[in-house]
This record gives structure tokens, sequence and C-alpha cells, in this order.
């Protein structure tokens, strides 16, 4: 029975996908529920389940192509699946010889390669660097392919012909979430008036708290204490003192959002994402951090769904992770602002007139000055930075 595999439904607000990969080529066996093919979307990569056991008879769509609801993919033709039986160990072990009876092994007839020879994978090969593979007698068994999955390039057959010294390079079209991020960063820079303020946080006094209880906080609530968690009640705190920094602007009008969804940027092998920790301002450390993991976890695998990916009314991103010491981080639209961490340096600064070393961090906003004044920007940080250099106000909501 020909079984019809289709797109299947989009999230809302997603109107196509692109077939980022088939995991079976037709002629395939495929056993029900096994993942055929991987559709990008803006945000996020849909898996297609096959619906029964079979073959995959047709392929209707190719890679890279983009296709709609519903838009036939391929043609499964359902039916028992054989497999293959277990070899028989004992038959195995009667037919081998005797460690006195080994029969003497055949010379082995196979010509080793030679300069100038094609293997038959040649085939492969994308047209200019079949061409140049028969203009110059090029066996490609001795060409290193620096394309993707190690495939050989033009380029690389160049190398192989003079030496070194060739620049290969190749081109490869957008994924649909790097086209994505590429479209709202540029929407960023040229609707707002971005400008971007900076301070500096002392963290010894968070690294002294995580010291003290990371053993005890792991086994109370099965997640680390790290630092983000502080980060997002310390924004949270400011603003709720600042709230002009945690609207939108919409036409001619400002909404102010009277709570506070934090977006955090989570960085994937296919791009930045940022998940959305809905009402941050009602949680604790220990939920705000394993809110963190769970999408982290999801973002990396691609299981993320889509609306934890919408909305948000302020974002932190976290560039000390990869060892940046400053940045001004874009905004991530509509929102009006977004709070740039970076990495931890111990530098020496002057405490009471004495000079003395601490973990210092630069922290820099970067906001939109259409509605937000410098005064309120600077406002904002100080907030943030006087919430992490002394926690128990966190505590007391000072």
């Amino acid at each position: 029975m020909s079984i019809e595999i289709k797109v299947p439904n989009l999230p809302e607000s997603v109107s196509d996908a692109t077939i980022a990969k088939w995991h079976k080529k037709a002629g395939d066996t495929v056993i029900q529920d096994e993942n055929l093919v991987d559709l990008e979307t803006d945000k996020v990569v849909l898996e297609v389940p096959a619906p029964a056991s079979g073959v995959l008879k047709e392929i209707q769509q190719a890679e890279g192509e983009t296709v709609t609801e519903g838009q036939l993919l391929g043609i499964l033709e359902a039916g028992e699946v054989a497999t293959s039986p277990a070899p028989d160990v004992t038959s195995e072990a009667k037919a081998a010889p005797k460690d006195d009876q080994k029969v003497p092994s055949a010379p082995d007839t196979k010509p080793a390669p030679s300069v100038g020879s094609t293997p038959a994978d040649s085939s492969n090969l994308p047209p200019s660097a079949k061409r140049l593979v028969a203009e110059h007698d090029v066996d490609v068994r001795g060409v290193e392919g620096t394309g993707r999955g190690g495939r050989i390039t033009k380029g690389d057959v160049l190398t192989h012909i003079k030496g070194g010294g060739a620049r290969p390079e190749e081109r490869v079209k957008m994924s649909r979430l790097r086209s994505r991020i590429a479209e709202r960063m540029k929407e960023a820079q040229n609707t707002a008036a971005i400008l971007t303020s900076f301070n500096e946080v002392d963290l010894s006094q968070v690294m002294a708290i995580r010291s003290r209880h990371k053993d005890a906080f792991f086994e109370r609530h099965g997640v680390k204490l790290g630092f983000m968690s502080f980060f997002v009640k310390a924004a949270c705190e400011a603003l709720q003192k600042h709230p002009v920094v945690n609207a939108s602007v919409d036409q001619d009008e400002v909404i102010y959002h009277g709570y506070q969804d934090i977006g955090i940027a989570v960085s994937t092998d296919r791009g930045l994402i940022v998940p959305v920790l809905r009402n941050a301002h009602t949680m604790g450390l220990a939920q705000i951090e394993a809110g963190i993991a769970d999408f982290a976890q999801q973002a990396r695998s691609g299981t993320i769904a889509l609306e934890d990916l919408q909305g948000g009314t302020f974002t932190i991103t976290n560039g000390g992770v990869f060892g940046s010491l400053l940045s001004t981080p874009l905004l991530n639209m509509p929102q009006s602002a977004i709070l740039g961490m970076h990495t931890i340096k111990e530098r020496p600064i002057a405490v009471d007139g004495q000079v003395v070393i601490r973990p210092m961090m630069y922290i820099a906003l970067s906001y939109d000055h259409r509605i937000i004044d410098g005064k309120d920007a600077v406002q904002f940080l100080v907030a943030i930075k006087e919430s992490l250099e002394d926690p128990t106000r966190l505590l007391l909501d000072l």
C-alpha cells in the first residue's frame, strides 16, 4: 500500500519550511516512526517520522526546496521489513580450518592506485571539480576534501594539482534560521535609534554566595547555581523600577508591560535563538536555573517549541561564556533594550582608598533612544550593579 508523506501542520505564524536533510534515500527500508526528513523553519527544526514500516519509494522534494503545509514530500510503500538473520556461529566455526590446516591466503590481486587513475566515486564530484580531475588525470583518492561532509570541491582539486597555495572557497546557502537572524538584526538597525551605555560590576559577593551554597543548592533543587539567575533577578528588579526599559514601540504608541518575560540568548550550532522565561519576576533562583537549563537542552537538540521563542519584554545575552570582554548587543525587536554580560576578569580597583583585586564584569545596555532616555538607561545599569554587588538587596526588595 502506498502512503503519501506530507508536510505536517506548521506552527502558528510559520507559512513555509525548507527541506534541511533527508535521512533516507529512495529505495531505502524504513521503520515506523523513524525520522525521514528534517524541515527547517525560521526558528525550529521539525522531524517528519515514517507513518509505517516499508520502503521509501519516491522523494518528491529535494534538500533545499521550500515547501508548505500539506505539500507532498514523498511516497512510502508500506509492508513488512525483512531483517537479516543472525549469522550461524556454530556453522562458521565448523567451516573454519584448524590452525594446522589453514589454507594459504591468495595474493591480493587489487592493483595499487596509480597516479592518473580515477576511482568510481569520482562521479559524485561537482562538475567543475570533475572536469579538472579529467583534464589533469588526478587520482581523487589523494585529494583531501574540505567541503561539507568531507566532499571534494574544485578548490581542493586545484590545491592538489598545484601542490598547495590555492585558496578554496565554498558557496553555501544560508539556513532559514541564519536568514531570519540577519533579517531581525537589520530590522533593529534600520528601525530603532540604538545607543549603548556601560558599567562594571564587582561580583565578589555573588561568587562568595555561589561558592558557599552551590553544593546544598544542587542537592536541594537538582540544578547548578549559575550567574545567570542572579542577573535575571537583578534585571527584573531594575525593570520594575524603570518600566520604560521594559516597554516596546508599536507605531506611534508605547506599550508598557506590567510583567517581565525575560529572553535568554542561547547559542546553538544553527545560530542564536532566544527562549523566553515567562513571568520571570515571580521565579526564584532555582526556577530560573531549571528553566534556563531546560531551554538550553531543547534548543541544542532542536526540540524547542516555537511558542517558547516568541514574545519577551527584555533580553539578556552572555558573550562572556565565549571570552568577550566588551560588546554592544543588538536589540531583539520589538523589545527596546537588551543587557549584555561579559567575561569576568580579576582587575585592580580602588575600594575605601585601597587598591584591591576583584572579579569584575563589564555590563552593557543597548536601548532604543526613541523612548528610553540616557538617564533611564544609566540608572537601570546602576540598579543592576547595586543588586549584584550587594545580593541581599534582592532578598530585602531594596
